[in-house]
């Protein structure tokens, strides 16, 4: 069993989203259980990621996206493909950055509070998995550098984990 020792983010964001790439390595390194990887991995991303209010992943059944771990309030438990930016970016299998929540067409409101969101889908061998989603309550909280750092860091699940 290895133990976690969080490194507390310092520096810049790069830094720390740097650091946490290399944590979550070593969190997952040699873990089968994707359900326990996705819980450790939400539990790094809300304590790495500053401004957030909601981490974690939905999975997709082979009709619709349903609630995996996370961290956060509780949440909407299952999404239609092609509805609100989770089944939206599922559905186009593209990361999607949302600076204002409202205005995006079909947008869920599972937090009244979140006002911008990134959503990562998750694709092993050609087959969806689902999406990770981080929420913020602050418009605009989203950026290239988070979509890059939130790309990384699926794939270094999709390749260490091998998912049902």
């Amino acid at each position: 069993m290895n133990m976690f020792q969080a490194a507390t983010p310092t520096g810049d964001r790069q830094q720390a989203y740097e650091s946490a790439l290399v944590q979550l390595k070593g969190l997952i390194d040699g873990e089968p259980n994707a359900v326990a990887n996705m819980a450790n991995a939400s539990a790094l991303l809300n304590f790495t990621l500053q401004d957030i209010n909601w981490a974690g992943f939905y999975l997709y059944d082979g009709k619709e996206l349903v609630l995996g771990p996370f961290q956060g309030l509780p949440a909407c438990i299952r999404i239609p493909l092609g509805r609100g930016v989770c089944g939206t970016a599922a559905q186009q299998r593209e990361t999607i950055v949302v600076e204002d929540v409202h205005a995006f067409p079909g947008h869920i409101a599972c937090d009244a509070a979140s006002n911008s969101e990134v959503v990562v889908p998750i694709v092993q061998d050609g087959r969806l998995i689902g999406v990770l989603d981080i929420d913020s309550p602050l418009k605009g909280r989203f950026d290239e550098t988070d979509k890059a750092f939130l790309e990384s860091f699926v794939q270094i699940l999709v390749d260490s984990v091998k998912f049902n």
